[in-house]
């Protein structure tokens, strides 16, 4: 891509997140996500109302009257986002690919983050780690994470989460906040321990972006189909009515395997349909995680 166009995009995608993420997400981004805890500030005289739990027993005999400690959230957290760069994220048939939706939803999740004086972190992933980039703050970061958001060539065209979730794993020393943002569609959806696993030391929170085409097949007759992952292409007849059964079975049980996997890992995830608003379904999860923190 052209250096200028490319700036246009980045400059495009910089307005309309960052717009997003300060008006709309900035208390839910604070709530859902919390730090790692409390740290002590300050002693201050006990004032009515106050917990007595809290009173400094040195401070208060020193000068003969109550003080108490005063506590503040220990806001910074680490977010990272393991971003699916495999060929099938290519697929749209509206107004937008679910990549587009995927370079949105990743920049408005920086701009939170950075608002809310945290680093982020991006792996960009295939069926191998095709990139990463360590967290830090800033603006500039930011918008370096948009760029390749928006021109990044994988090598690969596959899909393995598992090898994604073990990198992020032993990448990332410390707790942090990841976002695995993917369409969990390859060979074999068998990932669910290296989940547990990883939202074991860290707070994982799953996006699944997938494209309303996917779910079931027109019935146009006779087309030739490609797997954007392997390359290859299969004819496949739309009008047999157990032809477009056997898909939207297929599709189904899928789901339903997600679902369950996303449960059992105990991680929090979002369903999200290219073609519907995608700051419904981020305020309805933010909400959920806020009333549960």
């Amino acid at each position: 891509m052209e250096h200028t166009d490319l700036l246009k995009k980045v400059r495009k995608i910089e307005i309309k997140t960052r717009g997003l993420s300060r008006n709309i997400f900035a208390g839910e981004y604070h709530s859902a996500f919390k730090g790692r805890g409390m740290a002590f500030s300050e002693v201050r005289e006990y004032q009515f109302g106050d917990d007595v739990r809290s009173i400094d027993w040195n401070v208060t005999a020193r000068y003969n009257k109550p003080f108490i400690k005063v506590f503040e959230e220990e806001r910074e957290l680490t977010v990272m986002l393991l971003i699916d760069v495999s060929g099938s994220r290519d697929f749209g048939s509206f107004e937008k690919f679910k990549k587009n939706v995927i370079t949105e939803i990743s920049a408005i999740l920086s701009f939170s983050a950075i608002q809310n004086n945290d680093k982020i972190g991006v792996i960009f992933f295939s069926e191998k780690i095709e990139k990463f980039i360590p967290p830090k703050k800033g603006k500039s970061h930011i918008l370096r994470i948009i760029r390749e958001l928006i021109d990044f060539e994988p090598e690969n065209k596959g899909t393995n989460i598992t090898e994604a979730l073990r990198y992020m794993t032993n990448a990332i020393k410390k707790r942090c906040t990841c976002f695995i943002i993917s369409d969990f569609i390859q060979p074999e959806a068998d990932f669910d321990k290296a989940l547990t696993i990883a939202n074991n030391k860290h707070d994982v929170v799953a996006l699944r972006i997938f494209d309303e085409r996917e779910t079931s097949l027109p019935p146009i007759g006779m087309v030739k189909l490609k797997d954007a992952e392997t390359g290859q292409y299969v004819w496949v007849d739309s009008s047999s009515r157990r032809v477009r059964h056997e898909y939207e079975k297929w599709w189904r049980e899928l789901s339903t395997q997600l679902d369950w996997t996303f449960k059992k890992s105990g991680v929090d995830y979002a369903n999200i349909n290219t073609r519907q608003d995608y700051v419904r379904s981020l305020m309805t999860l933010f909400q959920k995680r806020g009333l549960k923190a």
